[in-house]
């Protein structure tokens, strides 16, 4: 390069100084715009641009502040006018020269208690005392959120466990594949190659036979729950039965649909299908595999009344919840490959790899098919196609049935310990689920509930640093008080301290 040309270039454009008064400059940094800068002021003006932005929280702390050259070549000005504007709030101690990082903001100037200018926000849920929220779309948010030493919270895998040399070794196998025009929009319903190799997965481990072209690839079962809301209302339904108890976040997700929610019993058959068929649902959604939470499998004799009742016209939306994950049982047939044109079918690798992957499933019969695809064309133009593509990698290549071999027999272990300590820590209390799944239920009945209800013991054993759900949580009518306790996501050791400090916080309910 010729330096003494890029010399000449940066002295045109550095000469805007104050003296010169040639034409302004602004940057996209802050929005800067020097023309509204008093003459003879300009240093004084950025300055105090740069404090305010500091002040109000535009520039956090650890943010990096532009090089002094390029700042001042975009407003058009001497670089020394941008030095000094650094220096003097370096002399103050809100920002510092790193070396080769640049000039980064080290503290922000108090605001002596004043409240910050504009429109108020909404209040949050305290994450502090999550079970005093009266915000029920946010009680699971604020636990998660909440300060603790142990979380038994149900719904997380062994997140310890993600393959991350098998991920990195498939997706650097899928880069160097990819060709320019692969990096564009992608198809709405997902890239062929993870379709094909969803339609492979779900045929060899839930006996589901299916085309590729009947797979939506979505952002989990939030979202195909989401989605069909929308189509089914779109058609006219509105009244969608589900299970009791059953997922809390399943209900908000069709409550926030636009669906009228009608609670249908759960008992040790699975779903009442005589109460469903007697009611004014025109769908339902079900966990028929492994109910949630009480890990129930739908019998024989009702998925025979729940197909008879889907054929007469009701809809069945199958969230095929833990099916994966079974320890002391056999599989259990998926309801979509008894009767596929009556079943919407959905699934996700959340509880198998991560839920922070988003990545998930949703098979629709012919007659909904376009109507989903369009909904999910609408709301984001389909998932990133990168984690597609390196998923569909894994599956094909057996990577993902390695995986699941190896975390069912971690699970089990942890499974096994909460066993133990909740017959040690826990007596009189009564386990429900424990053959499959990545959770426990576990219910006091009789005697052994009297005098507490669950989300006081819930909201006890957090005080104490650990964090469970109640059961009252996952029921839309009363029932006996109890907790549900994942496993998957703790070492033993954490699993057997966190059981007894339930237990402590139930003798001192009790007390």
């Amino acid at each position: 390069m010729d330096r003494s040309k890029e010399s000449a270039v940066e002295g045109s454009v550095t000469a805007g100084s104050e003296a010169a008064g040639s034409e302004a400059g602004g940057s996209d940094f802050l929005q800067l715009d020097i023309g509204r800068a008093p003459a003879g002021g300009r240093t004084d003006w950025l300055a105090d641009r740069l404090r305010a932005a500091i002040a109000d929280g535009t520039l956090a702390v650890g943010s990096r502040l532009p090089a002094s050259r390029v700042l001042a070549a975009e407003l058009r000005v001497s670089r020394g006018l941008v030095t000094e504007a650094y220096q003097r709030l370096a002399e103050t101690g809100q920002v510092a020269g790193r070396g080769r990082a640049g000039t980064v903001v080290v503290a922000a100037p108090a605001t002596g208690g004043q409240p910050p200018s504009g429109p108020a926000r909404p209040a949050l849920p305290d994450p502090a005392d999550p079970f005093g929220t009266r915000e029920w779309g946010a009680l699971v948010d604020a636990l998660r959120a909440a300060p603790g030493r142990i979380d038994l919270s149900p719904g997380a895998p062994d997140l310890a466990a993600f393959p991350r040399t098998a991920w990195l070794q498939a997706e650097r196998r899928v880069l160097a594949e990819l060709t320019p025009a692969d990096f564009g929009y992608g198809n709405p319903q997902g890239t062929p190659a993870l379709r094909e190799a969803i339609v492979g997965w779900l045929a060899q481990n839930r006996g589901i036979r299916a085309d590729p072209e009947e797979v939506v690839v979505v952002a989990g079962v939030a979202q195909a729950l989401g989605l069909l809301a929308q189509v089914l209302r779109a058609e006219g339904v509105r009244n969608v039965a589900v299970e009791d108890p059953g997922s809390l976040g399943t209900r908000r997700q069709l409550e926030h649909g636009g669906m009228r929610l009608l609670p249908v019993p759960v008992d040790a058959g699975g779903i009442d299908t005589a109460a469903l068929a007697a009611g004014p649902a025109q769908a339902v959604v079900l966990t028929p595999a492994h109910q949630f939470p009480t890990g129930v499998v739908l019998d024989g004799e009702r998925r025979r009344e729940l197909l008879r009742w889907a054929a007469a016209g009701g809809v069945v939306i199958e969230d095929d919840y833990d099916a994966e994950h079974r320890y002391d049982r056999a599989p259990v047939p998926a309801l979509r490959a008894l009767l596929p044109e009556a079943v919407c079918y959905t699934g996700s690798v959340s509880k198998l790899l991560a839920p922070a992957l988003r990545l998930g499933w949703l098979l629709v019969p012919p007659r909904r098919l376009d109507a989903v695809i369009e909904a999910k064309r609408y709301a984001d133009l389909g998932n990133p196609v990168l984690a597609q593509l390196v998923l569909a990698r894994l599956m094909a290549s057996g990577e993902l049935e390695r995986h699941l071999r190896f975390v069912r027999r971690r699970h089990r272990a942890r499974r096994d310990a909460m066993l133990r300590a909740i017959a040690a820590e826990l007596p009189g209390a009564r386990v429900h689920g424990a053959a499959a799944g990545l959770h426990l239920m576990v219910t006091f009945e009789g005697a052994d509930a009297e005098g507490f209800d669950d989300t006081a013991l819930a909201a006890a054993a957090l005080d104490l640093g650990v964090k469970a759900h109640p059961l009252s949580w996952h029921r839309v009518t009363p029932g006996p008080a109890g907790l549900v306790l994942g496993y998957a996501a703790g070492s033993v050791g954490e699993i057997e301290e966190g059981v007894a400090t339930l237990g402590t916080a139930l003798r001192a309910l009790r007390g």
